[in-house]
């Protein structure tokens, strides 16, 4: 049996999107190919079109955004402290991004790797500590371990591309510290069980929602499930400054670490207030602090948010109803499907073959197919195998525990599997009937004869 299809609710019928698709399509030469099958010559003579998912953020870009950077360069005051002016941005992304999220607290920042360094610093993670890390993740979900003086200990990811609570709970230890939940290509992982194995081993949950801002995971916003959460801002992700980060909780002792971490030890005034006394001392830290113009382009960003995503889950939707019922068709594993934000629709093939065979058939069709994108196959990395650190002495792989550990492909044979047999095809949140139509058709041609 396939798993459900993407966005299992409210989903438009086959039938209905044929309806509208097709009429959509009628223009072009295969229009009419799921009533009947296509010939290869067909296929050469189709007058196929270009298909871009483009970067979402830049896609809605706007009067909106222009205003921003006009406020701050009259008001003349690009540092989000203090000026000639008022800087107000980024005190208010901040605002609104916590009332959006549900979460009293949220910080700004300059990536979402700033997010993670400090989110580590707000949950107290240091040497001596482990740190559960997804095998299949982006490299600051490492090093962002590595720069806390913590051992990063690897935990395969299932077919939600995402951690596997079963390995996450084999892989714990006394030493372990924290888990690192993350959100891949816009799909939520398994938190239940991840959040239940967690608190029965007092073990502290960061969620990575940097490519899922905006998903929801049983109707409460990724990142604000577990003990802290982040968010980038990159060019690659929903909402984007270019760069940026934020994090946010529910825990003002977190909150107050993860602040104090992104000013140098500072806490000031406007955050005292959203928390309402000091419960730390200053540990130092670093400069991570978000200007004005970043603030203002966020600020406006995100009141577009909700419809970035109403858009990339329709066309999401549509090409997942569209193929659906092809037999054998093997889906992505949704915790939940509803709370997806739509970036891509993928399927598993029964091999590394199969898999490279459809992208590359797929591609004649001018379908964005790929392997799993994104993201990096940290425990292969030769960096990660040799253990590199910035100083021979880093206290990471100094302890006999960090000593004994060892990397590479033996620690994450099921991530490679699953990372070998899907096919991704990124979904736009701009696509036409037509260019989902062309998808459609292209898999329905090209998925039975390389399955």
């Amino acid at each position: 049996m396939s798993e459900k299809p993407f966005l299992s609710t409210n989903s438009v019928t086959r039938r209905g999107f044929l309806a509208t698709g097709l009429a959509a399509y009628s223009t072009a030469t295969l229009g009419n190919v799921l009533a009947e099958p296509v010939s290869p010559d067909a296929i050469a003579a189709a007058n196929l079109l270009p298909i871009d998912p483009g970067y979402v953020s830049s896609l809605y870009y706007d009067d909106k955004e222009k205003d921003a950077l006009n406020d701050v360069l009259k008001e003349g005051s690009p540092f989000r402290f203090w000026g000639p002016g008022t800087p107000v941005k980024t005190k208010h992304f901040e605002e609104a991004f916590a009332q959006y999220m549900g979460v009293p607290y949220a910080l700004a920042v300059t990536s979402g790797t700033a997010a993670l360094d400090c989110a580590m610093a707000g949950l107290g993670v240091g040497p001596g500590d482990e740190v559960i890390v997804p095998a299949y993740s982006w490299w600051s979900d490492y090093t962002c371990v590595l720069c806390a003086g913590a051992l990063p200990v690897f935990a395969d990811i299932d077919e939600t591309f995402n951690l596997d609570p079963r390995d996450f709970e084999r892989k714990i230890t006394p030493r372990t510290k924290a888990v690192l939940a993350v959100h891949l290509m816009g799909g939520p992982c398994d938190l239940d069980p991840i959040l239940d194995i967690a608190r029965k081993h007092n073990i502290a949950v960061l969620e990575d929602a940097a490519q899922a801002v905006g998903g929801s995971y049983k109707g409460k916003k990724l990142g604000t499930l577990g003990d802290v959460g982040i968010y980038s801002f990159q060019i690659n992700k929903m909402i984007s400054s270019g760069e940026g980060g934020a994090v946010v909780t529910s825990n003002p002792m977190i909150y107050e670490r993860a602040v104090r971490y992104h000013d140098v030890g500072i806490f000031r005034e406007i955050f005292e207030k959203r928390t309402g006394s000091v419960l730390s001392s200053s540990e130092g830290g670093q400069n991570f602090r978000l200007n004005e113009f970043t603030g203002g382009v966020l600020d406006a960003q995100l009141t577009k948010l909700d419809t970035m995503i109403q858009d990339q889950r329709r066309n999401a939707q549509a090409i997942a109803e569209g193929i659906q019922d092809l037999p054998g068709l093997h889906w992505r594993k949704q915790p939940d499907p509803d709370g997806d934000i739509g970036y891509a629709v993928s399927f598993a093939m029964k091999n590394k073959e199969a898999r490279d065979r459809c992208i590359k058939e797929l591609r004649k069709w001018n379908v964005p197919a790929a392997t799993l994108i994104g993201s990096v196959l940290l425990p292969i990395q030769e960096s990660v195998i040799k253990k590199q650190a910035r100083h021979p002495n880093w206290p990471s792989f100094n302890s006999p525990e960090g000593k004994a550990i060892q990397y590479g492909p033996e620690c994450c044979r099921q991530t490679l599997d699953v990372f070998d047999r899907f096919v991704l095809i990124r979904v736009g949140p701009k696509y036409t009937d037509a260019i989902n139509q062309q998808i459609i058709t292209a898999v329905r041609e090209v998925y039975p004869k390389v399955a």
